[in-house]
């Protein structure tokens, strides 16, 4: 990642389901960048740019309208993209998606020759194709990613949720098998197998048994 656009800034999506493991793999390539090559390395998460309760539910809750309406794109380019490609200070966040509010967060300056990160679900679809400079796909069966992802919300849990079949599981699960199909044209530069955090597997792409939209 690091040797991606030597000498300028570059943004990498790191792309996978809830409960897969992004948001942890981001903190530690961070921490590990400036020790492995001297080059800053700056996470930011898609869930800071969540579209408001009543858009997002407008239509639904379906696996489709997650897909299609959960995040704001447009905001993502305006707060991040654009200016990080520009040069500029980036605004790291402009949605709390928990309070249902907009927030104003501090401006960050980053350095001239920056990797950007940009963490979160979706981010291999169509319309993000020519944001990123290179992406790289975290994988997990289901049946790891379902549990571990509710591990994270004791307060919401029911009864039986950790099996992916469930129907309080329905939205999320049908959300990304809608989204495989969307991205199954668009190979990401690494896959990573995170499907023991304590072991993750880096995997090369394969495009004549692609491994990025059967998991």
């Amino acid at each position: 990642m690091l040797a991606v656009r030597p000498g300028e800034r570059a943004v990498i999506a790191l792309d996978g389901p809830d409960g897969v493991g992004k948001t942890r793999m981001a903190a530690e390539l961070v921490a590990l960048a400036p020790h492995v090559a001297g080059r800053e390395l700056h996470a930011v998460s898609v869930d800071g740019f969540h579209h408001p309760r009543q858009e997002r539910y407008a239509h639904g809750r379906t696996g489709a309208t997650c897909y299609q309406d959960s995040y704001d794109y447009d905001a993502l380019r305006r707060a991040v993209l654009w200016p990080f490609r520009a040069g500029e200070d980036i605004v790291p966040a402009v949605f709390d998606v928990q309070r249902d509010e907009p927030v104003s967060a501090d401006p960050v300056a980053l350095t001239p020759d920056a990797v950007l990160l940009v963490e979160g679900v979706f981010l291999r679809r169509p319309e993000l194709r020519g944001e990123w400079d290179a992406t790289c796909l975290v994988t997990a069966p289901e049946s790891v990613t379902v549990p571990r992802g509710k591990a994270r919300f004791p307060g919401s849990r029911v009864s039986g949720d950790t099996v992916p079949g469930h129907p309080a599981n329905a939205r999320y699960v049908e959300a990304q098998r809608l989204y495989r199909l969307q991205a199954r044209t668009w190979a990401p530069e690494w896959i990573v197998d995170n499907t023991d955090l304590q072991r993750p597997e880096l995997v090369w792409p394969d495009p004549d048994e692609p491994q990025w939209f059967d998991q």
